[in-house]
């Protein structure tokens, strides 16, 4: 399970990889690589003015393109470009509560450039609204004509709460990596990088647009004209904005050679890892000695265990397994986990299960100690909600196994399912090293996996991990655009592809969710896989939500899922994974519909195996 959603095979290992700029060495490359993103930044901001998501503040930036550039455009694009790091970083570091208040933000934004237009349309009122700034300007800048400057920097501000830019791959790749890591002045920088981008754009084309005003001007005394033409302009791009088309159909709308120019762009630069699925480090006697382990210090708690260090554990073998208790992938390689810890625990090894969440509920340690309970975790597990031990490993997979053995030194990893003899003939021969014995292998541990457990049907997966929430929702088919943090009735696709998916209902979709806002309401998923499981979670208050699951138009029966009966029902009572449809073979492209009875469900992604 990733945010990149890259799924790579290599001899049978199933490897997902999530893509983030920060998962680096601190070397010359690592750095090489963080300038380059900067640089990458910088011209997808710039690039944002081929782009017609543009278009809603074009009449904003120039309202001001008769008076003096470096008094009223720049002020103006320099408040913009600073609203947007500031709201945007706010947004990556603290979460739904900052979203809201930039909805907030949104309407008051709105109502005051309204104004704005307004004055553009009435000389009296403009020269009313003015007097205010005018004696603020003066004094904050008494000894100035300042007062223009201020204003237009206000205007700036209120452009900037505005603005949101269609996230293309350059953007889309700086706000994973905020998400990723939480706070961090790179990624503050980064967003600056990008606005500063898109100021530019939009300065050159100021100063190229002021030229053109000044000869209409002078030629044809156009000024009041345009004034108007400019009022309504911004009242329309208002309009714009307040009916979301500023985000849904001038997006759908958007000619493509934009985003394809920089996913071309993000080509070729490639993320310095540790390793990458293609390249799994294969299992080779001896083992190499890749340097010290990271510790686990700054851990915010532990389950089933007292705080555990590298010091504490001086002696024994170690075991880190990266999980989450949502992502499949997970799920499907703890049985074995669990039997290595069961059968070598006596004989030096210790497990430490680290667990980084990637949805929000993964963080409530409430939630990972009922997972733990009823997966039958005993060894120890870390909550790594600040990303602190996945970040000393350079990890960017889930799951993921590092070998470690009796000094400390790490020795080996693994990443994503499959091959699992081969990494217990790791845990071996670490394990005879340590005790001084011979290289002499034991049998390998025999495991029966169930239910969501079972290995993955990898020959028949057609359907990749598919996320719900607007930051990264791909295949969304419903006739209405998505509209991120507003409720919108949406309608059932007449047809839908394979891959393809819509939402029958009124819902609110999130940056990372789905959420539904009266029952009744569906999913309908059409897909090819042996089997379909998807993240839910109850709503705030707790109360269950019932569910019906159609496959083809029919109750499951036999090809019902471990949380749905023969006739499709089941009930959404905490925030997990639940599988729907387990087919029986021949696998087939299905269409499945999931009818909710009761509202408040959120839906987080699909996942197949």
């Amino acid at each position: 399970m990733s945010r990149g959603n890259a799924r790579e095979e290599d001899q049978g290992t199933l490897a997902v990889r999530r893509e983030h700029p920060w998962g680096i060495a601190r070397d010359r490359k690592g750095w090489v690589f963080i300038m380059l993103l900067f640089a990458l930044a910088f011209v997808g901001g710039a690039l944002t003015i081929l782009s017609p998501c543009i278009l809603p503040v074009l009449p904003f930036v120039f309202a001001r393109s008769d008076q003096p550039f470096w008094k009223n455009g720049l002020p103006l694009l320099l408040g913009m470009a600073a609203t947007f790091t500031l709201v945007a970083s706010l947004a990556s570091y603290g979460g739904a509560w900052v979203v809201q208040t930039n909805q907030y933000g949104r309407d008051a934004a709105l109502i005051a450039l309204g104004v704005f237009a307004l004055s553009l349309l009435s000389p009296r009122l403009s020269e009313w609204i003015s007097r205010p700034f005018v004696r603020l300007g003066n004094r904050l800048a008494p000894s100035t004509t300042g007062s223009g400057v201020l204003q237009s920097f206000m205007l700036g501000v209120a452009t900037g709460l505005l603005w949101a830019p269609c996230a293309g791959p350059i953007l889309g790749l700086v706000l994973t990596g905020a998400a990723l890591n939480g706070a961090s002045v790179n990624t503050t920088l980064l967003l600056l990088s990008y606005a500063l981008g898109a100021a530019l754009s939009l300065g050159l084309a100021l100063l190229a647009g002021n030229r053109v005003f000044q000869t209409l001007k002078r030629s044809l005394g156009f000024e009041e004209r345009f004034r108007r033409i400019l009022g309504v302009a911004i009242l329309v791009g208002i309009a714009m904005i307040y009916l979301g088309l500023d985000r849904g159909l001038l997006t759908k709308l958007s000619d493509q050679r934009t985003t394809e120019f920089e996913q071309r762009l993000l080509d070729r630069v490639q993320v310095p890892t540790r390793a990458v699925a293609a390249n799994v480090p294969k299992y080779a006697a001896p083992l190499a000695d890749e340097g010290p382990a990271p510790d686990f210090l700054g851990t915010e708690s532990w389950l089933n265990s007292p705080p555990l260090t590298l010091a504490t554990l001086r002696g024994k073998v170690i075991l880190v397994d990266f999980w989450t208790y949502s992502c499949i992938n997970c799920l499907r390689a703890l049985p074995y986990v669990r039997a290595w810890d069961e059968k070598y625990r006596s004989r030096g090894l210790v497990v430490i299960g680290v667990h980084t969440p990637e949805f929000p509920f993964e963080k409530d340690p409430a939630n990972v100690q009922r997972a733990v309970t009823e997966l039958g975790i005993t060894y120890p597990v870390a909550l790594d909600n600040q990303y602190l031990i996945w970040r000393a490993f350079h990890n960017q997979y889930w799951p993921a196994h590092y070998f470690i053995d009796a000094n400390g030194r790490l020795r080996h990893e693994h990443f994503g399912e499959g091959n699992y003899d081969e990494s217990e003939h790791v845990i071996q021969e670490l394990l005879q090293e340590r005790d001084g014995r011979s290289a002499k292998s034991d049998e390998i541990v025999r495991v029966d996996a169930k239910g969501v457990e079972a290995p993955a049907d990898n020959a028949d997966i057609q359907t990749e991990e598919t996320y719900l929430g607007s930051a990264r929702a791909q295949n969304f088919s419903s006739p209405e655009r998505m509209n991120t943090h507003a409720s919108q009735s949406y309608t059932t696709p007449s047809q839908l592809s394979l891959n393809e998916w819509g939402l029958t209902g009124r819902w609110t979709a999130s940056d990372d969710l789905v959420s539904l806002d009266t029952a009744p309401g569906a999913i309908t998923f059409r897909y090819h896989a042996r089997d379909m499981h998807v993240v839910l979670g109850p709503p705030s208050s707790g109360k269950p939500v019932r569910f019906q699951v159609r496959i083809d138009g029919h109750a499951p029966g036999i090809e019902a899922g471990v949380d749905t009966d023969p006739n499709g029902f089941g009930t959404v009572r905490e925030q997990r994974l639940y599988q729907i449809i387990r087919q029986k073979f021949p696998v087939r492209d299905r269409t499945v519909e999931i009818r909710f009875l009761d509202s408040g469900v959120k839906a987080y992604s699909f996942t197949f195996g």
